[in-house]
């Protein structure tokens, strides 16, 4: 048996379809019978409007639109509202400029799960320009923190627990809530459920393990912070409370000279790279941002900024919130020290530089002209 040979080019060039920028071909009929299906058809045979793609796939092939009762439509997540919670437990916000801290969150997240099983979720807090539903609290008290009135509070509203994060501020006053209620402090816990706390003891050589007492603090990177939907966040009134009978009547950090900072402590950093030509405006910029100023390698191999406010892996690596980066191109080796960073800001003149993609927000200027104009917004 002998089949006829074609041609493949004389084949494609029969079925061209002439004046068309692309070329398209017209889909010649099976010569052994069977139906050939043009799939640009299968877009009028789809079943709209649906969640998924769907294709009638019926003998006719006739489509007739489904429709569907209820048009799918982007609808915001409900509420979750905790209307007669049969506890609390508190969560404690230190919430620098009203803000809430990744340790503040990882704080909020460790009280939803110690209040699994029909609790709600307190959170005390400075006055805040988040919002503190979506980070999972169910009721809020607005106020300034002190030992004397987080006290009352854990009398006045029987709170099952009482949550802070180990830090400086959060320690120091999760131990003063401690002296002046009487109560047991289980502090820098490294491992949470409902039923069990634990942290490291004696050098971190045993481990102690106990239930939830009533104050806890929590060390940072240990509990995710909460993801689940968003709560009602009610609020609630401040509870009075009686003067301070103890010594420390307050307690705050005081503000340290920013350009004094050691980079591995700073939490905002200003860089300078190879695009920053006038120092003295570099400088200025950073005492107006309240920032700590660092600079690439480059600009440290050239004398231009002290070694020691180098930023990158031969550097300094930085684990603060903010580092704006002025015309840093960004080498690997640069980029290993702010990958930490939370946020990253990068003025380049270069739409495609490493440092521009790393960067949440970036700038596509000249680092002089941003600078020139950043002080004159900043100085009044």
């Amino acid at each position: 048996m002998t089949r006829p040979r074609r041609d493949p080019r004389q084949d494609r060039a029969e079925r061209l379809v002439a004046g068309s920028t692309r070329p398209r071909f017209r889909i010649k009929p099976n010569e052994r019978g069977r139906k050939r299906i043009d799939p640009r058809g299968i877009l009028a045979r789809l079943i709209v409007p649906a969640q998924r793609k769907r294709i009638d796939r019926s003998a006719s092939g006739t489509v007739t639109p489904i429709a569907s009762p209820i048009a799918p439509q982007g609808r915001a997540p409900a509420i979750k509202i905790i209307a007669e919670p049969a506890f609390l437990v508190a969560a404690v916000a230190e919430a620098p400029g009203g803000r809430l801290t990744p340790h503040d969150r990882q704080v909020l997240g460790a009280a939803q799960i110690l209040a699994d099983g029909g609790g709600a979720v307190l959170l005390i807090a400075p006055p805040l320009v988040d919002s503190p539903g979506a980070l999972g609290a169910d009721r809020l008290l607005t106020m300034e923190l002190g030992a004397d009135a987080l006290a009352a509070i854990i009398s006045a509203l029987n709170l099952r627990h009482m949550i802070f994060p180990e830090t400086a501020l959060g320690g120091d006053l999760a131990r003063r809530v401690a002296a002046a209620t009487g109560q047991a402090l289980f502090p820098d816990i490294e491992q949470l459920t409902a039923r069990q706390v634990a942290r490291p003891a004696r050098g971190r050589r045993i481990e102690q393990r106990s239930a939830p007492p009533a104050l806890l603090s929590l060390a940072a990177d240990i509990v995710p912070a909460y993801s689940g939907p968003p709560r009602e966040a009610r609020p609630i009134e401040p509870i009075p409370h009686p003067k301070s009978r103890l010594g420390i009547q307050s307690a705050r950090i005081l503000p340290r000279d920013a350009a004094t900072i050691a980079l591995a402590e700073a939490d905002f950093v200003v860089a300078a790279g190879n695009g920053v030509s006038d120092f003295e405006q570099f400088r200025a910029l950073a005492q107006a941002l309240g920032a700590t100023p660092g600079a690439s390698r480059v600009v440290c191999d050239e004398g231009k900024m002290p070694r020691d406010r180098q930023v990158g892996a031969s550097g300094t690596v930085l684990t603060g919130s903010c580092y704006l980066a002025l015309g840093i191109s960004g080498a690997p080796q640069h980029l290993q020290g702010v990958a930490d960073m939370e946020h990253v800001i990068a003025v380049n003149t270069d739409l495609h530089a490493a440092m521009v993609k790393r960067a949440g927000l970036a700038i596509i200027a000249d680092a002089q002209a941003v600078m020139q104009a950043l002080i004159r917004k900043l100085r009044p």
